[in-house]
């Protein structure tokens, strides 16, 4: 069973950075490698919604529109390791975040395209 245990998160100013992770284990039929992985939020009172996909190679990204140019996806399928570097922080990017993991050879961005999923991590950003 792929488990995802999330970290970072927390606390920043407009305009700041945060970075969370997400690290998997329970690896014991494919490696890390085998599987697509993408972030996702979901803020208080709305549905959880797409931000941000990476391939299994890590060379193909797909991000949201709202994201793209201050978020960064990447992966390490060494540390079995993905990352989301959080740049020029909004107010609106306030929410809960999670990662997914899915075995699959496409950049999946709906949420029921994944069958795994981390805890969530909180991301405050004060105005």
């Amino acid at each position: 069973q792929v488990q995802l245990i999330q970290s970072g998160g927390g606390l920043a100013q407009t305009g700041g950075s945060l970075r969370l992770s997400c690290t998997a284990s329970g690896l014991t039929v494919n490696n890390f490698d085998a599987y697509a992985m993408a972030w996702f939020r979901q803020a208080p009172g709305k549905g959880r919604e797409f931000v941000a996909t990476i391939n299994r190679g890590g060379f193909i990204t797909h991000y949201a529109r709202s994201v793209e140019g201050r978020f960064t996806i990447s992966r390490d399928n060494v540390k079995n390791t993905l990352y989301l570097q959080m740049d020029a922080l909004k107010p609106e990017d306030t929410a809960v975040y999670y990662c997914a993991a899915e075995n699959t050879l496409v950049i999946p961005t709906d949420e029921e395209e994944f069958n795994h999923w981390g805890q969530g991590t909180q991301v405050t950003v004060s105005s």
